[in-house]
C-alpha cells in the first residue's frame, strides 16, 4: 500500500493540505480531482516523494515500483524514440549483458568437467530463463507496440528526440513509464497532449493494467472510462468516494444536501434548547435544571457543513473595436510538411461579427490552418488578407507552456500590457484569482490550470475584435470552462475556436468547419447541428469517424476531372449564392423582430401576435434554407 498519513503543506498564508491522509492499494484505479490551484499536482509530488510535505510521512512497501507522469519533462534529445522507450527495460538489458558474457566466457573455456564451469552453465541457464520470464525476447515489440498506442508511426521510431514538439516528446515519457509497469503509476494530465485514437488506446490500457494508478485529469470521460475511485481536493481537505467521476458527483451532491439539512435540524434544535435554557436561568427555582440542560448540549457532536470552493475567474472581454465588414480571406490556401499535403486548396471568408468553431481529426489541419490565419505559420501557396482595423487575440493550444518560468506572475502581466494599462494589472490578476501575494509568485510555482488562467489575462490586456481560441479548454477545470464560454457567448467580436470539447462548443458558435482530408466542409449551425447532420453522437465520433463519409482527395487542377459539366456547375453555384443570399435575408429579419420584441410593453401591444407569427415563419423558413443550402454544397462537391 502507498500510504500518505498526516500531509501539511503551506504556501504563505494559505494551508493547501491541511493534516490529509490516503492510502492507495495495489488494483486501485484512483481520480484525482479538485479546482486549479487545489494542490493535486502537489500531492502527487508529494507522493513520488519530489517535494517534502511542511509535515507527515509517506510510506510504500519496500522492493515496490513507482513512476510519475508530470508536466514538466527531461528527456535526453540526442536518442532516437526506440532507444529512449526501450531504457525501461535496463534490468532486461543488464541482464543480457551479462548472458552475452557468459556466452563468451563458455565458447573460451575447456575445463568442462571442473565444478566451476558446471557453476557457470547453471548460471547462464538461470539468467536465460529469468531473461525469458521477464520478456526480454519481446521487448522490443512491446516497446513498438506502446509507441505505436501513443501515434507514433513506423517511421518515427529511429527519428531523434530533438525533432519532436514537447507535446510528442511527453508521450515518449508515456511509453516508457508504461513499459515499466510500476507498482504505483501517477498520471497528471496524460491526455493534454494526446490526440482521441491515443486516449482511446491509453483507456483501455489503463483499463487492464495490473498495479495501482492515480490519474490527475479535466476529461470526465477518461475518467469514467480508467477509474473507479475518486478522490476530492478541496480548501486542504480530502473526500474519498468508492466512485468513478460521473457517480462521484452524483454522491457528492447528495452526501452535501444531506449533511446540509443535517445540519440546518441540529441548527433548530440547539436553538431551541438555548432559548428554554435562557428561560431558566432567569428562574431561580430552574437554575440547576438549566445548568444541565447546558452540559448536555455542550455533549453533543456538531456537524459542520463543508466550506465549498467556488471561487471563479471574473472573465470579461473589451468591447470589440469595429473593423470592416471582412475580416479575413483566405484564397486558395495550400500547406504542405515535405511530401505530406496537410491543406489543398482551402477557401475561407468570415465577416464582422460571425462565429466559427473548427472540428475534426486530429491531424487534419485545424491548428495549422489557425496558425495560417493569425500568421504564426507561412502557407506553403495561396493568400491570406487580413480586413480593415482588424486586432488578433490568439490563445495557442500551448499558449500556457510558452509563459516564462523564471519571472513573476506580475512581470509576465508587465511583459504583455501596454502602458495605459501598467496600473490595473493587480486588479486584472484579481479577476483571474491571483490576489494578494500571488501577484510575486514565480510562474513555474503555477499549476497547469493557474497557468492557462494567467495566459488568458494576458491576452485581455488589448482590445481585440477577432478572438482564435486553440483548445482553450485545456487544463481549465469545469467552473473555470463555464466562466470562459460565458464570456465568450458575451464577447462582440469575431471569433474563431478550435475544439474537440462539444459541452463547450454547444451554442457557442453559428457555423461549424470540419477540417477532413485536406479540405473544409462547412456547417451553418454549431457543434450539436453538426454532429446531428453528420449522425454522430460526440466528439470522439468525429475523431474516429474515418470512413461514414467517402470525400475523395481533391486532384491538382491539371489534372481535374474531364466528366465535369460546367454548367451545370455555374448552375449548382448560383442556386447556392442565391440561397445564401435568402439565409442572410432571413437572419437580418428575425434580428430586426427580436429588437422589437425585446422593447418593454411589446407582449401587451396589439402587435405582438402578428411579429410573433411572422418571427415564427422566419426561423421556419432559415432552416429550411439550411437544408436547401446543404444539398446544394452535397450535389457541388459529387459533380466537381
Amino acid at each position: 500500500m502507498l500510504t500518505a498519513a498526516n500531509i501539511y503543506v503551506q504556501f504563505g498564508d494559505r494551508i493547501l493540505l491541511d493534516h490529509v491522509n490516503l492510502v492507495v492499494k495495489l488494483k486501485d484505479k484512483v481520480g484525482l480531482v479538485g479546482r486549479n490551484g487545489a494542490g493535486k499536482s502537489t500531492f502527487l509530488k508529494i507522493l513520488a516523494k519530489e517535494i517534502t510535505p511542511d509535515e507527515g510521512t509517506i510510506t510504500m512497501p519496500g522492493g515496490s515500483t513507482l513512476a510519475f507522469l508530470h508536466q514538466e519533462i527531461e528527456i535526453e534529445q540526442d536518442k532516437t524514440v526506440i532507444d529512449e522507450a526501450m531504457t525501461a527495460f535496463s534490468a532486461l538489458q543488464e541482464l543480457n549483458e551479462a548472458i552475452d558474457s557468459m556466452n563468451a566466457e563458455i565458447a573460451s573455456r575447456t575445463d568442462y568437467e571442473s565444478d566451476d564451469y558446471m557453476n557457470l552453465l547453471e548460471k547462464f541457464s538461470e539468467y536465460n530463463e529469468r531473461y525469458a520470464l521477464l520478456g526480454g525476447d519481446s521487448s522490443e515489440g512491446d516497446a513498438v507496440k506502446v509507441l505505436n498506442g501513443l501515434g507514433f508511426k513506423e517511421s518515427d521510431m529511429h527519428r531523434q528526440i530533438s525533432e519532436f514538439s514537447g507535446g510528442w516528446q511527453m508521450r515518449v515519457v508515456l511509453a516508457k513509464m508504461l513499459l515499466q509497469k510500476p507498482d504505483y503509476l501517477l498520471l497528471d494530465e496524460p491526455t493534454n497532449h494526446l490526440d482521441i485514437e491515443s486516449i482511446i488506446w491509453l483507456e483501455k490500457w489503463l483499463k487492464g493494467y495490473n498495479g495501482a494508478i492515480i490519474i490527475i485529469s479535466h476529461d470526465q470521460q477518461f475518467l469514467d472510462n480508467c477509474t473507479n475511485r475518486t478522490v476530492e481536493i478541496e480548501l486542504g481537505r480530502i473526500q474519498d468516494y468508492k466512485a468513478s467521476y460521473t457517480k462521484y458527483l452524483e454522491l457528492r451532491k447528495d452526501v452535501k444536501e444531506k449533511n446540509q439539512a443535517a445540519f440546518e435540524n441540529q441548527q433548530k434544535l440547539i436553538a431551541q434548547k438555548e432559548r428554554t435554557i435562557s428561560r431558566f436561568m432567569a428562574k431561580a427555582t430552574k437554575t440547576k435544571m438549566a445548568q444541565s440542560m447546558q452540559k448536555q448540549l455542550d455533549k453533543i457532536d456538531r456537524i459542520e457543513v463543508d466550506s465549498e470552493d467556488l471561487a471563479t475567474m471574473n472573465l470579461q472581454f473589451a468591447p470589440a473595436p469595429r473593423s470592416g465588414q471582412i475580416v479575413l480571406d483566405a484564397k486558395d490556401v495550400h500547406k504542405s510538411y515535405g511530401e505530406l499535403d496537410v491543406l489543398t486548396g482551402i477557401d475561407f471568408r468570415i465577416e464582422r461579427g460571425e462565429r466559427v468553431s473548427f472540428v475534426g481529426q486530429n491531424g487534419q489541419g485545424k491548428t495549422t490552418f489557425a496558425k495560417i490565419l493569425v500568421n504564426k505559420l507561412k502557407q506553403t501557396a495561396g493568400d491570406v488578407e487580413l480586413g480593415h482595423n482588424v486586432a488578433i487575440g490568439y490563445y495557442a493550444q500551448n499558449q500556457a507552456e510558452t509563459l516564462d518560468g523564471s519571472i513573476t506572475l506580475l512581470q509576465t502581466m508587465e511583459n504583455h500590457s501596454p502602458p495605459e494599462m501598467r496600473t490595473k494589472l493587480r486588479k486584472i490578476l484579481g479577476a483571474f484569482m491571483f490576489s494578494g501575494e500571488d501577484a510575486e509568485k514565480k510562474v513555474s510555482v503555477l499549476s497547469g490550470g493557474e497557468r492557462a488562467r494567467l495566459a488568458l489575462a494576458c491576452m485581455l490586456l488589448r482590445p481585440i475584435n477577432l478572438l482564435v481560441l486553440d483548445e482553450p479548454t485545456n487544463h481549465l477545470d469545469i467552473l473555470s470552462k463555464e466562466v470562459l464560454k460565458d464570456a465568450i457567448m458575451k464577447y462582440d467580436g469575431t471569433l474563431i475556436v478550435v475544439s474537440h470539447d462539444r459541452q463547450f462548443l454547444g451554442g457557442l458558435t453559428d457555423h461549424t468547419i470540419e477540417f477532413r482530408d485536406g479540405q473544409i466542409h462547412k456547417y451553418l449551425g454549431d457543434v450539436n447541428y453538426f454532429l446531428e447532420k453528420r449522425e454522430l453522437d460526440n466528439m470522439r465520433q468525429v475523431e474516429l469517424h474515418k470512413t461514414a463519409v467517402k470525400v475523395e482527395k481533391p486532384m491538382p487542377k491539371a489534372e481535374a476531372k474531364k466528366d465535369v459539366d460546367p454548367e451545370i456547375l455555374k448552375k449548382l453555384e448560383r442556386q447556392s449564392q442565391n440561397i445564401e443570399r435568402k439565409i442572410e435575408r432571413c437572419e437580418a429579419d428575425i434580428k430586426k423582430l427580436e429588437k422589437e420584441m425585446a422593447v418593454d410593453g411589446f407582449y401587451e401591444s396589439d402587435a405582438s401576435a402578428k411579429v410573433l407569427a411572422d418571427y415564427d415563419q422566419l426561423k421556419s423558413d432559415l432552416s429550411d434554407y439550411m437544408e436547401q443550402w446543404e444539398e446544394v454544397q452535397i450535389e457541388i462537391e459529387e459533380v466537381s
